[in-house]
């Protein structure tokens, strides 16, 4: 599990200012509208899993997806 965690997190940022600021104001907003009282509480476990995990990317500056979609290549510059 812990590496698994550590390749999540670790590689050069790949990510420019702007897709980290968007990635963070974006994952932040859809956290604090999945902490609204909803009835499906799936639906709003999902939306705060997917609102941390942008706010995460943003946060960090490297995206796993970005990555591997680049194949090692830098898209930033």
């Amino acid at each position: 599990m812990n590496e698994m965690i550590e390749d999540i997190f670790s590689g050069e940022p790949n990510l420019s200012m702007t897709e980290r600021a968007v990635s963070v104001a974006l994952g932040l907003g859809i956290a604090a509208a999945a902490a609204q009282p909803r009835p499906n509480k799936l639906l709003s476990l999902a939306a705060l899993v997917v609102g941390v995990g942008l706010a995460v990317r943003g946060a960090t500056g490297h995206c796993a997806v970005k990555a591997a979609a680049a194949g090692g290549r830098d898209l930033t510059g």
